[in-house]
């Protein structure tokens, strides 16, 4: 069922860009991260209840998605991090297509089978991982 409600306004000048030239293209393909594709994940805020929506790298396996919170190797966890915890139901937009998703952060051997996706799809959270001390989170999206 997708998510209904007010949004908030994106602060980030650069994310704020990106969702505009994909609300006017109607497509995700019209924006990318060096060369290599985006999606857009829907959430509900944890502090506010507001919609808020996510550029993340695209990062896709057999209909299911992987959402890696890793901040450019920042020491702390990104904002949408808490709002995947809090609110697990989540919209993707991949291209035109839109769907229902369940987020959910992923461990073990299932985190390193995923941390392998990701990197190939965006070889710089590689990079990203030793930047940092924190254990980068993957959240897994899977079809509601």
């Amino acid at each position: 069922m997708p998510l209904t409600g007010e949004y908030a306004e994106e602060k980030t000048e650069w994310v704020r860009d990106q969702l505009a030239k994909i609300d006017e293209a109607g497509t995700t393909e019209v924006v990318g991260v060096q060369g290599m594709a985006v999606v857009v994940y829907t959430v509900r805020s944890a502090k506010t209840g507001k919609l808020r929506r996510v550029p993340l790298m695209r990062v896709e396996h057999d209909g299911v998605y992987a959402a890696v919170a890793s901040y450019g190797g920042a020491p702390k966890h990104p904002a949408w991090y808490y709002n995947f915890v809090a609110n697990p139901q989540v919209e993707v937009m991949d291209g035109t297509s839109h769907h229902d998703g369940v987020a959910r952060r992923i461990e073990g051997d299932e985190r390193a089978q995923w941390w392998e996706r990701a990197v190939a799809a965006y070889p710089p959270y590689a990079e990203y991982q030793t930047k940092t001390d924190r254990e980068i989170p993957v959240f897994v999206v899977e079809p509601a």
